[in-house]
């Protein structure tokens, strides 16, 4: 059954007034739109042989880069389209006008993009209006060429964009095409007249179904999967600002100009197209939504690099489109036509903010006798009166300051560095301003070294930010800790460099701190204070590594961290509230009560051993625990930790290989997520004990874990079955949600994870080795792992399981006793890897501590 000709569900023709027969129909419209179809395949496949109308722009047998595809496209669709209306009588004089609008419109047309189409007539019969429509649709239909149609008149038309934002939205980018031009320009005209005529009234419906599109969408600078046209800082939203420009609110590019980092609105508004563009030729049909998995292909194409470079380049165009949106809306709504009472209202005053500063309509501006030629800092007053007050600083301010203001004489000004840290100890509203000054150039000029982490995609699904934008919301919450450490400058400043050595290769705590002494030394601080910012970029990792992947209990471990720190007590107080701001920066579930536990513990056994006091002794076992183990059998213990939602799994055996297997399978398959493991003997059993949370709900109870743990001993569970089943029965259900939800087969996946990597450590007992294992989780893991440490020989002495997102970072002390030797360490790596995640090899940051 077709669909109806005169609209697609959209308002039809009205009552006619007077009629004309259209010229001859030619026959054979279905094969020339076969033609058309074909023509299309060749333009994406590269053939030689094209339509005349696209002959110039394809060439013959090549590749068409994404723009010449594009230009292809539209000169293929319009000599069809020109050629069929010609064949149909759509002539000029002959009251029918066909119009483009959506991407033909824009000339933006895409490989697989619908054609969006308007059939103006002047009133004609309904008759030879249906027919005309049939002719001219039809073929298309049977081509398989989407379409996205309608028949009206000029009151017909005005009338639907008049009652709906979208519609309006799409004729203001209509384009005549062929037939009777005067009809194309009272449509164009009469819509855009309608548009600046009520743009009062439409202003907040347009922006509240802007913003309900970016909750839908979120941002496309920071989203695994963006949405190139929906996301925020995508291609509608080139289009929001194309309308206000129409409505005479802005001026269309508001804000940026080819200088700016990104190259400007325009370049970001190209880059984006050509993208989507490369989308569309990959998936081999209509997508908005950028795959993980497409990313490499697409970005090959396009000359970029591989995934990580599209997506800095996707950041950077994004973000370039986002605060050009966030001024031009702003700009909009002071510049919207006042009505009624508020037109006899006295303009806004100008209150003074700071030196040279003022507050003007709700934006930070200069004040009339600033001069930004001569006033270097005036910069940093304006950042940090906006930051404070939480207004924004206009774009023409930004504009000005970023022509004229000269570069801070080195080293700064005292007041410079003082405007700085009230600007980053604002919190979240810092964010705006640096972003603001970002995306004008301005902040590039106060830290040169910030280019190489602008827009840095991060390296794993546990990250939510680029890299330049994580420096900063580590910065917002630090600036929340600052009673709490003596140095509060220097914890913000950390808190802003400490990843600042990534994106150059080597280890980015090495590299960042070379950095960080040079940017303290331009900043004008004190070399003590120099050496301690230094410091704490080069340490920032120490603690939360340490604590989360070495046994505290080792009176080494805390020796090691003491003396990399060189016992200094406020440095430590330092990394401690930096350990805490960095995990809250990086994403959600990063930063918890355990992790904070692990951390504060290792942080007090250090400041004894600063202090002189002698550390403690590892804590004794459990009386309690002792007895039972001297009894004999199987006991299991569960009570609630210190934290909420977690729980402490004791489970006391007759010591035999294969125990830590078991228990950890058993708790993994009631939904248990272990994060550590302790792990002692007494009276020939073992006593281990594990730190769980459960995945959902609340705890199994004791007892059906010691009736499981007694079955997998005995040999009637086979556990390692089990945990695989369990498994696939989950994979298999994101698969049918997937399918549900996307009409997909394949589960869509993020990230890439990184290769699983493993890495040895000496320690001072023979026989003895610590093995850090970074691997994507499963389910079971930890079983899996302990299985394979039976099946080699190797003894686990203590165990520190650290789970981030997706992935896995798990230490173990290994006891390989006279078999510690290289073949040994090589058959165990073999065997842990033999039960870790496959995954394809991907580009990686150096070794080390280069991870975060």
């Amino acid at each position: 059954m077709r669909s109806d000709p005169n609209g697609s569900g959209k308002t039809g023709p009205g009552p006619v007034a007077k009629a004309t027969e259209p010229g001859p129909v030619a026959s054979g419209g279905s094969d020339q739109a076969a033609d058309l179809a074909r023509a299309r395949r060749q333009l994406l496949t590269g053939g030689s042989e094209t339509s005349p109308g696209a002959r110039n722009s394809a060439g013959h047998g090549r590749r068409l880069d994404a723009a010449a595809l594009r230009h292809a496209l539209v000169d293929l669709h319009e000599f069809w389209l020109t050629t069929k209306g010609a064949e149909l009588g759509i002539k000029p004089d002959s009251g029918f006008a066909l119009v483009a609008v959506g991407g033909l419109g824009r000339r933006e047309l895409l490989p697989y993009s619908d054609l969006d189409l308007l059939l103006l007539h002047d009133d004609m019969d309904p008759t030879v209006v249906s027919q005309v429509a049939d002719q001219l649709w039809y073929p298309l239909w049977d081509a398989h060429i989407k379409l996205d149609h309608s028949v009206r008149t000029i009151p017909q038309a005005l009338q639907v964009a008049d009652t709906d934002i979208t519609a309006a939205l799409g004729m203001l980018e209509a384009r005549h095409i062929v037939g009777d031009v005067e009809l194309t320009n009272l449509l164009i005209s009469g819509v855009r007249r309608q548009w600046r005529t009520d743009i009062r009234n439409r202003f907040d419906g347009l922006i509240e179904q802007t913003r309900s599109r970016w909750e839908r969408s979120g941002e496309i600078a920071h989203r695994a999967e963006p949405d190139l046209k929906s996301g925020r800082g995508g291609l509608r939203d080139v289009q929001l600002l194309n309308a206000l420009s129409i409505a005479q609110l802005t001026d269309g590019m508001p804000g940026l100009g080819p200088e700016s980092p990104g190259g400007g609105l325009a370049l970001a508004h190209r880059r984006l197209l050509d993208v989507r563009t490369e989308l569309h030729r990959v998936a081999g049909r209509s997508r908005d939504q950028l795959r993980a998995q497409d990313a490499d292909e697409i970005g090959a194409a396009l000359r970029i690099g591989d995934r990580f470079d599209l997506a800095r380049m996707l950041s950077d165009a994004a973000r370039t489109i986002s605060y050009s949106v966030e001024v031009g809306v702003r700009t909009a709504g002071h510049a919207l036509p006042r009505r009624g009472l508020a037109r006899l209202r006295r303009p806004p005053v100008r209150r003074p903010l700071d030196e040279g500063v003022v507050e003007h309509a709700g934006e930070v501006v200069l004040a009339r006798d600033a001069r930004p030629a001569k006033d270097p800092g005036l910069v940093l007053r304006v950042a940090s009166a906006s930051a404070t007050t939480g207004m924004p600083m206009s774009a023409s301010t930004l504009n000005r300051l970023a022509d004229n203001a000269p570069e801070l004489r080195e080293p700064w000004p005292k007041e410079a560095l003082n405007d700085l840290l009230v600007m980053l100890g604002s919190g979240s509203r810092a964010v705006a301003a640096i972003e603001a000054l970002d995306r004008t150039g301005l902040w590039g000029r106060l830290l040169p070294e910030w280019g190489a982490v602008r827009d840095l995609p991060p390296r794993d699904a546990v990250h939510t930010w680029t890299v330049d934008r994580h420096l900063v919301e580590t910065a917002a919450y630090a600036s929340g800790f600052t009673t709490r450490v003596a140095r509060p400058d220097l914890l913000m400043l950390g808190a802003l460099l400490h990843d600042i050595g990534k994106g150059r290769g080597g280890d980015h705590s090495v590299v960042g701190a070379e950095l960080a002494t040079q940017i303290g030394k331009r900043l004008g601080l004190w070399p003590s204070d120099v050496a301690l910012l230094t410091a704490i970029v080069r340490h920032h990792l120490l603690l939360p590594h340490t604590a989360t992947r070495r046994d505290l209990d080792d009176p080494e471990t805390v020796e090691k961290v003491v003396e990399a720190l060189g016992g200094d007590g406020v440095l430590l107080e330092l990394l401690h509230a930096l350990a805490e701001a960095d995990s809250l920066a990086t994403g959600p579930g990063v930063w918890g009560d355990w992790k904070s536990s692990l951390i504060g513990e290792l942080v007090r056994r250090c400041r004894m051993v600063m202090a002189g006091e002698v550390l403690p002794a590892p804590d004794p076992l459990d009386p309690e625990h002792v007895a039972l183990a001297a009894s004999g059998g199987v006991h299991v213990a569960l009570v609630p930790a210190d934290s909420p939602h977690t729980y402490v799994v004791t489970v006391i055996a007759p010591d035999q290989r294969g125990l830590l297997s078991k228990a950890a399978g058993v708790l993994a398959l009631h939904s248990l997520r272990v994060h550590s493991a302790s792990l002692g003997s007494a009276e020939g059993s073992a006593v281990n004990s594990f730190v769980v949370s459960p995945r959902f709900g609340a705890p199994p109870q004791a007892g059906l874990l010691r009736q499981e743990l007694i079955r997998a001993l005995a040999g009637e569970l086979n556990l390692l079955e089990m945990l695989t089943a369990k498994e696939e029965e989950a994979r298999e259900s994101q698969r049918v949600a997937a399918v549900e939800e996307r009409g997909e087969a394949a589960v869509p996946v993020q990230y890439a994870q990184a290769p699983p990597r493993v890495i040895w450590f000496d320690t001072a007992s023979p026989g003895e080795v610590i093995l850090e294992l970074r691997a994507e989780d499963r389910l079971g893991l930890l079983s899996r792992l302990a299985d394979a440490f039976d099946t080699c020989g190797a003894d686990v002495r203590w165990a520190r399981v650290t789970t981030l997102g997706s992935s896995v970072i798990d230490s173990f002390c290994l006891d390989l006793g006279g078999g510690d030797t290289r073949a040994s360490r090589e058959q165990v790596e073999s065997a842990i890897l033999g039960v870790v995640p496959l995954t394809k090899p991907k580009k990686q940051e150096a070794a080390g501590e280069n991870e975060r």
